[in-house]
């Protein structure tokens, strides 16, 4: 079969035929049809990311695709259904083993490429905004890094919960994007201040930061006595020093999201953040927004589209 793998630490991913895998107990075989990048794939290139596996792997995290086979012993979905899994690994590949608990039947309208790019990117912004933050109606989000994968999903699902929300993105196209799913109001990192514009429009009570650097520094200014602060990820590259001095004036609290983390700890909030946000889709109230779709033999130049910053939403690569 077709991958797109990393051979050994330090090298960059290639191309490659490798054997077909064999599933195990408690493991499903799928057909891979579309696997949704995220920007932890390109931390794992560079060893970077928290759950790096081992050098050689494959990379992808998230995949939607059609049950061939169940492991000896295994309980799942029956072979021909189509469903979505994490697996933190092996999705940019023609077929791939994963966990049997962890995957997820899709509604009979939902697409592979919507599939691939929802998990992630819902489950991030449901749990952080629900489980987490307890973002009430009537609040007012932030959203930083509004256009991109995490980012979009969170303004929707804010508007969902019914919050105010302020996007912020770089540029008027991503910022259109950012409106086209619900935003209240823009605005602009590249020519706005975020703080004084976040105070104009009356402070803010929730902060969902995938960006860090000085987007968190402004933000956390701008927020409101008793705002919570989402630490989602770094896209900036610059992890922001926190004065707890600041946090203990205004009553603010800063709260950090890994979303896998949960499947090792709390796997139930995840099964039911999951169980609602597929709910939410069947029911018209999410649009995944998938900006760039391009097959497996593009695998590199999809990773450099998130690498650039090129890309709203999602990135998918097809492999059917």
């Amino acid at each position: 079969m077709r991958a797109y793998h990393l051979p050994a630490k330090g090298a960059e991913p290639i191309l490659t035929d490798l054997p077909r895998p064999t599933p195990g107990s408690g493991e499903i075989s799928l057909r891979i049809a579309a696997c949704g990048l995220n920007f932890a794939d390109l931390l794992m290139i560079k060893g970077a990311y928290q759950d790096t596996p081992e050098a050689p792997f494959t990379l992808g995290m998230e995949v939607a695709g059609t049950v061939e086979a169940l492991g000896p012993d295994t309980d799942g979905p029956a072979p021909g259904t189509r469903v979505a899994v994490f697996g933190g690994q092996g999705g940019l590949a023609d077929f791939g083993c994963f966990p049997a608990a962890r995957a997820v039947p899709l509604p009979d309208a939902m697409s592979f490429a919507e599939a691939a790019a929802f998990q992630v990117a819902y489950g991030t912004s449901h749990v952080a905004l629900d489980h987490k933050a307890r973002l009430q109606p009537g609040e007012t989000l932030l959203v930083l890094g509004a256009a991109g994968g995490v980012g979009l999903t969170a303004v929707e699902i804010g508007k969902q919960m019914g919050a105010r929300v302020i996007a912020c993105a770089r540029g008027a196209d991503k910022l259109d994007v950012a409106k086209r799913a619900g935003a209240d109001h823009l605005i602009d990192a590249a020519s706005q201040d975020i703080r004084d514009t976040c105070r104009a429009l009356g402070g803010v009570d929730v902060v969902y930061d995938p960006v860090g650097g000085d987007q968190f520094t402004a933000a956390m200014r701008a927020c409101n006595p008793e705002a919570r602060i989402l630490a989602i990820g770094f896209a900036s590259g610059d992890v922001p020093q926190i004065p707890a001095n600041h946090l203990l004036v205004k009553n603010i609290s800063v709260m950090g999201l890994y979303w896998g983390g949960y499947l090792k700890f709390r796997p139930e909030v995840l099964t039911q953040s999951m169980a609602t946000l597929f709910d939410w889709y069947a029911a018209g109230r999410l649009r995944p927004h998938v900006s760039h779709l391009l097959p497996l033999e593009q695998a590199a130049e999809a990773l450099d589209l998130l690498r650039s910053r090129k890309s709203t939403g999602k990135v998918v690569v097809t492999l059917e």
